[in-house]
């Protein structure tokens, strides 16, 4: 596959974040370039200027993994930029084909067992649910649809994070830290886009996104990636207000491409207090729901 604009871009937005101060070289007024120039990736990465200068050029392939690890140290990659350029290599010289998960490309189709189905719903201490790089929610617990009701309620969403994020106003009022979770939805997105170059469903969503949003089209022209598997965020929901969860994503050995995510709150703060509010109101509105489809049938 001809990925040599992604690798390029990649690669020299890469190289414009990293200062020569950075990386002990001197700095000085006359510089016409953000970050290093190409000759001094090239020294630190201890290969040619012309070999660098043809691998920012977006040709990747055949190279070896010595000449990446390199080029990782050279412009300071982290443990998800390294992936992400070691992806990028693979899908330039075609061996991704033979060493991507083969039920990744069917995600969209995929379906829990019903014992995985079952595990969510015992999770009844915090919202719990599985996703694809693509972002669409493809599994949760019913503690989780109470939380994203929003989500729930937007027609078109097609239960897709990244479009609930940039296309739905109500995202801005449930995100109180908007902007990061902007940033990381994007980082995720582009993450999946360099390991599954493939798949026409994220092509047809990163199209559409950037089409509507330029809040995403400038993200995504940043080539940011990310590793997204712990930490705290916080969220305003309409019923139970401000709340601060913990959460802890884990990737799915049964199902390559897919990522298990669970919150949960601070034993005895008010946010544990939150999500039992919440647990019973959602456990209201499906008495209710209930109620209402035995009046009618």
């Amino acid at each position: 596959m001809d990925n040599r604009e992604e690798v390029r871009e990649f690669l020299t937005s890469r190289r414009a974040k990293i200062t020569p101060d950075q990386v002990g070289l001197p700095g000085g007024s006359r510089r016409r370039v953000p970050g290093l120039r190409r000759s001094e990736v090239a020294t630190l990465a201890d290969m040619s200027v012309e070999y660098y200068s043809k691998l920012e050029r977006g040709d990747l392939a055949g190279v070896s993994p010595g000449v990446l690890e390199a080029l990782a140290r050279a412009l300071r990659l982290d443990d998800a930029e390294r992936a992400h350029l070691v992806n990028l290599a693979q899908t330039a010289d075609g061996s991704d084909a033979l060493t991507r998960p083969r039920r990744r490309t069917a995600t969209r189709q995929w379906t829990p067992h019903r014992s995985l189905q079952w595990t969510l719903d015992a999770i009844t201490a915090g919202p719990a649910f599985v996703r694809n790089g693509r972002m669409d929610i493809l599994a949760a617990n019913p503690l989780f649809r109470a939380f994203y009701t929003d989500l729930y309620a937007t027609p078109g969403n097609q239960q897709n994070l990244a479009r609930f994020t940039f296309l739905d106003p109500a995202a801005r009022r449930f995100y109180p830290d908007w902007d990061s979770f902007a940033d990381i939805t994007v980082a995720i997105v582009r993450t999946e886009a360099g390991r599954n170059p493939h798949d026409k469903d994220l092509h047809d969503l990163v199209g559409e996104l950037s089409t509507r949003s330029d809040e995403f089209r400038t993200r995504w022209g940043a080539h940011n990636v990310r590793h997204h598997s712990t930490g705290t965020k916080h969220f305003h929901h309409t019923i139970v207000g401000d709340l601060s969860l913990a959460f802890e994503g884990l990737d799915m050995a049964s199902a390559p491409g897919l990522n298990l995510t669970i919150y949960t709150a601070e034993p005895g703060s008010p946010s544990e207090e939150g999500l039992h509010l919440l647990a019973t109101w959602a456990a209201t509105q499906e008495g209710t729901s209930g109620t209402e489809r035995s009046a009618t049938s």
